[in-house]
């Protein structure tokens, strides 16, 4: 085989073993990770995002409006309905006597005591009476079946504002969870566009960073950190670098890895509405565990793991700081 042969064979070798190897190691990479989106991209679907939250903001306030309108008029609705049933109630009671009476006028017996006896003159105005005694009581059921039927009216219409006022309610319900969830899409999308600090492994692990700056935590912990302020906030304060083993043991906190998102202060219980803000970032936090290099989060006397990728209860530390009911704690590599 001549010099030029073997060489050509040579580089085919070659080139068929770096393919090889490339295939190997993009299969790899994209078991590892999904490709992340660009900056530039990110921003785009930002803008796009921005004006569809816009436009549902705009429906959610038109919502608000119309139901603001239609708890006025179904309010309108009650209070006439309201009145008209006092009026019912008393033309009720007017024409409960009215048949009372009858009753007891009713019969020869009452046509007799009523007629008497004795000169015709007499008599008519006896019968002069009696005809203004049935026209009175013939304006009183004409008054009452008035009443009835402005009540029916009333009731009937109190009716349809009610069913009104379900439907705007749900109405703004869609439009505002809409709102919300596209909010929150943003709030996600914004948060891609923070780069993860370090380096990452190929098992998905990170190589580890040492401590920096005056408040001696890691760059990766930092950005966890700012991205939950900015995102829930931070009332109770946040607590990160110490040197002793603290109120809730030291752990990570001593490397600069830990961060501790207190939800109460002085030991205490926290609020429904601050126990719901824990569960929050808990969740953001195991959801953007494998991007921000999260190792495990700690919250009421339970730790997740992101090699197990679930809850496992904890023993009990004796206290409500110990056991991590008034904090989140998020630990990093």
């Amino acid at each position: 085989m001549s010099r030029d042969v073997r060489r050509r064979g040579a580089i085919r070798g070659l080139a068929a073993s770096i393919t090889a190897v490339t295939l190997c190691l993009a299969q790899a990479g994209a078991g590892l990770a999904e490709p992340k989106p660009t900056a530039k991209q990110l921003r785009k679907e930002l803008a796009d995002m921005q004006k569809q939250s816009e436009s549902l903001i705009a429906r959610y306030y038109d919502s608000r409006v119309e139901l603001q309108k239609v708890q006025k008029a179904e309010k309108a609705a009650r209070d006439r309905l309201s009145r008209a049933q006092g009026d019912l109630d008393r033309a009720a009671r007017e024409i409960r006597l009215l048949a009372a009476a009858r009753y007891r006028s009713s019969g020869t017996e009452g046509v007799s005591a009523m007629m008497g006896s004795g000169d015709p003159a007499a008599m008519l105005n006896r019968l002069t009476l009696v005809e203004q005694i049935l026209a009175e009581q013939d304006a009183k059921l004409r008054v009452f079946v008035q009443v009835r039927d402005d009540h029916r009216r009333a009731r009937d219409e109190a009716r349809a504002r009610g069913t009104e006022l379900k439907t705007s309610m749900a109405k703004l319900d869609d439009e505002k969870d809409r709102a919300e969830k596209l909010i929150e899409k943003i709030k996600d999308r914004i948060d891609l566009l923070y780069p993860t600090p370090g380096v990452r492994r190929a098992d998905g692990t990170w190589v580890p960073q040492l401590p920096s700056g005056p408040d001696n935590i890691t760059p990766r912990m930092r950005l966890t950190r700012q991205l939950v302020a900015q995102r829930f906030g931070s009332r109770f304060g946040i607590g990160c670098f110490r040197v002793d083993g603290g109120i809730a043991g030291g752990g990570e906190h001593p490397l600069g890895r830990a961060c501790d998102f207190m939800l109460s202060g002085g030991g205490a219980m926290p609020s429904a509405a601050e126990t719901g803000r824990g569960d929050e970032i808990a969740a953001w936090g195991i959801k953007n565990a494998r991007r921000l290099g999260i190792m495990y989060i700690i919250y009421r006397q339970r730790i997740w793991h992101v090699r197990t990728g679930s809850w496992r209860t904890m023993s009990n530390r004796g206290g409500v700081t110990a056991n991590h009911f008034d904090h989140v704690h998020i630990s990093v590599y």
